[in-house]
């Protein structure tokens, strides 16, 4: 028998899990039960940097996992653009909700362009449960920055994860959906584009894992994404 102290967490985070398999969490309950605390020195450091030359306000954020993260050109690939990168390789949706008030809103960023979802569908993840955590996202962020546009680039086809490709087109289909009835939210279709002839993840674009994406596959994202960012006012 365990112990009381260890019993009630546990049974309450199976009622959690149970509640949000059924739809029943409220969006703000999503987030809390994700433990962000790994992404704590990763954070730390961006706010290290912040302190020694904090970004313009009114730029264009990218944040999200490690397709953001390795995206080491993006002040070449948006030239004359006040861009910003603050992608964390691993992190999901959710991870980006409990660092906001940290990485996102001292920015004051006009667009927000998230790459995330890749790795929660891998976790497990549904993508009803992708599109939660991508309004809790998006309710975050409109809470202290109302009119920043926010642009979900979707999941990308991929060769190590192309078994998931059902479930991250359904994720992909349920956030574009949303995207549509909110002015303010962009979705960034790279999906198709990254598909051969033969309708499978395209080898040439990625590293040597199957997961990342090589140089061309990031010229390939910025000719996509270049189109949807904003003009500042």
């Amino acid at each position: 028998m365990l112990p009381e102290n260890v019993r009630v967490p546990l049974v309450e985070k199976i009622i959690s899990r149970l509640a949000l398999a059924f739809g029943m969490l409220p969006l703000a309950a999503v987030a809390a039960d994700h433990d962000s605390s790994r992404w704590e020195k990763s954070i730390a450091r961006f706010e290290v940097a912040d302190k020694k030359q904090m970004p313009r306000t009114d730029g264009i954020l990218f944040i999200g996992s490690s397709s953001i993260r390795m995206w080491k050109t993006l002040e070449r690939d948006f030239p004359g653009e006040p861009v910003i990168n603050r992608g964390f390789g691993g992190s999901q949706i959710a991870d980006s909700v409990h660092f906001a008030g940290r990485i996102v809103h001292p920015y004051k960023p006009r667009q927000i362009v998230l790459y995330a979802g890749d790795n929660d569908v891998a976790a497990g993840k549904s993508p009803e449960t992708v599109l939660t955590d991508f309004q809790q996202f998006v309710k975050t962020v409109h809470a202290k920055l109302p009119k920043a546009r926010v642009s979900f680039i979707a999941i990308k086809p991929s060769l190590s994860r192309w078994k998931l490709s059902g479930k991250m087109t359904r994720a992909n289909s349920l956030v574009r959906d949303a995207c549509g009835k909110d002015k303010r939210l962009d979705y960034v279709d790279i999906w198709q584009p990254m598909l051969g002839d033969d309708g499978r993840p395209r080898p040439d674009l990625f590293l040597g894992d199957g997961l990342h994406l090589n140089t061309k596959g990031y010229a390939l994202w910025t000719s996509i994404v270049k189109p949807h960012l904003t003009r500042r006012e």
